[in-house]
């Protein structure tokens, strides 16, 4: 996509299977400096190319968490903990000690334990639209919160589809995240959501993994235990609008503003005009979010 760098792809084994891992090398530069990024709960590494472009000079490590995009056949438990052991395993294969861990939505919440299991392995952070914990009602039960989060998003995980053109150009040409955001790029990375079901296709991202994932980082131990702590530098990045392009977005300003009162370490950027998808999956968003991206 940019000629500041090449994209390649490994697999790492991790345990359950092996992960695949996109990695964008800087045009050039054989030893140069690295971040991790991290992607959403039902997204893949294809996420980043345009946040890619941002990064000159930079080598950016980005892998299908378990249970997504080629990673999907990888076998165990998911949650928190478990992405961030995988991670661990990710840069031990790339030779890569302590490094920028940036995380987007779920990856971000994922950033955070990481940092706590292996503070060794990771400098600072940039938590894009997730991270700090989500207004969500205590004692809610697993499917119900699946659905309050991510609404029409954990539908499509149960539907099946006859092929690209109807899951790309069908369901998400028309989607409302995207309305004025669509690109050659996005296509791409929606078409790499789909593998093979019988005579149908469906999207790599199951749903059971979805509920694991979500329950996990809204009711489980390891974030809890992990933003107690937090010590790494780090960047709180929201946008005003959610999934669906609807207002308010994943973090209502009442909530956002006691989340930034209980942790007021963390810096707090808030990007305009962007939803919880554009804001890594649309060139503005990059654009806007290149200020406060590390590099290593």
């Amino acid at each position: 996509m940019t000629a500041t760098h090449t994209y390649r792809t490994m697999d790492v084994p991790v345990g359950g299977g092996s992960l695949r891992v996109g990695v964008w090398d800087p045009v050039g530069q054989d030893a140069a400096a690295s971040v991790l990024v991290i992607h959403g709960v039902t997204a893949s590494h294809l996420a980043w190319p345009f946040v890619v472009e941002q990064l000159p000079g930079v080598r950016v490590i980005a892998p299908d968490l378990r249970g997504r995009g080629a990673s999907n056949q990888v076998e165990g438990p998911a949650g928190m903990r478990a992405h961030a052991d995988d991670l661990v395993a990710v840069l031990d294969a790339l030779d890569v000690g302590s490094l920028p861990v940036i995380g987007h939505s779920m990856g971000a919440f994922v950033a955070v334990v990481l940092a706590h299991r292996h503070p060794e392995r990771v400098s600072q952070l940039l938590l894009i639209d997730g991270g700090l914990p989500l207004d969500v009602p205590a004692g809610i039960e697993p499917e119900t919160l699946v659905q309050l989060i991510l609404g029409p998003t954990a539908e499509r995980l149960s539907r099946r589809w006859s092929g690209v053109e109807e899951y790309v150009g069908g369901f998400w040409r028309s989607h409302p995240a995207f309305a004025d955001d669509w690109t050659p790029e996005l296509e791409q990375y929606l078409a790499y959501d789909l593998v093979p079901d019988g005579d149908a296709w469906r999207p790599a991202t199951s749903y059971r993994t979805t509920v694991d994932d979500t329950v996990d980082l809204n009711t489980g131990t390891d974030l809890p235990a992990a933003l107690a702590v937090l010590s790494k530098p780090t960047v709180f990045v929201t946008v005003p609008r959610g999934l669906q392009n609807e207002t308010p977005g994943l973090y209502a300003p009442e909530h956002l503003r006691r989340l930034l009162q209980a942790y007021p370490q963390v810096e707090h950027v808030e990007l305009d005009d962007l939803n919880h998808y554009t804001v890594v999956m649309s060139a503005r968003g990059a654009q806007a979010l290149g200020p406060h991206l590390p590099r290593g």
